[in-house]
């Protein structure tokens, strides 16, 4: 189904999220929001990579829970990594209540499902997206000893 989230792994995110990480990170750690108060707009996504660091850019809906579940993750992942930078982009237009799969940023890129992740290398060439930028999020999760091991791979 379209747009749907799938997987114990993104069920496990939000449980983690709920009982273990309600902290916040540290403010040095590099997360941002890319298109604030452009949401749901075109956009260069290529603009995005951050010289010399790994980038993640994660298409996300404010009324995707998994999406809202995963970002206290992915502040302490940027925060424990000095080589990360991490660009949310919102897909939904100001005026759309729900995922809105019909604005111009899930036309241009051929969004179906959030969150949606696309890794550029330290030299802005795009390394990874959907399922394999995925996986590498699992892989450096896991690493951070922010994914229980046991939990990694059951999608």
């Amino acid at each position: 189904m379209k747009g749907e989230i799938r997987g114990s792994f993104w069920l496990w995110v939000s449980f983690v999220t709920w009982v273990v990480l309600a902290g916040t990170a540290p403010a040095g750690a590099e997360v941002r929001e890319a298109n604030a108060g452009r949401g749901g707009e075109t956009l260069d996504l290529n603009s995005l990579a951050a010289p010399g660091r790994i980038t993640m850019v994660e298409f996300y809906s404010p009324y995707c829970p998994p999406c809202l579940s995963l970002a206290p993750l992915l502040e302490q992942l940027a925060a424990r990594r000095s080589d990360l930078s991490i660009r949310k982009v919102n897909i939904n237009r100001p005026e759309i209540k729900g995922i809105d799969w019909k604005s111009p940023l899930v036309r241009q890129y051929s969004i179906r499902s959030v969150p949606y992740f696309v890794i550029f290398d330290p030299k802005g060439k795009v390394a990874a997206h959907g399922k394999a930028a995925t996986r590498q999020l699992e892989d450096w999760l896991t690493e951070a000893r922010l994914l229980n091991m046991g939990e990694k791979g059951k999608k």
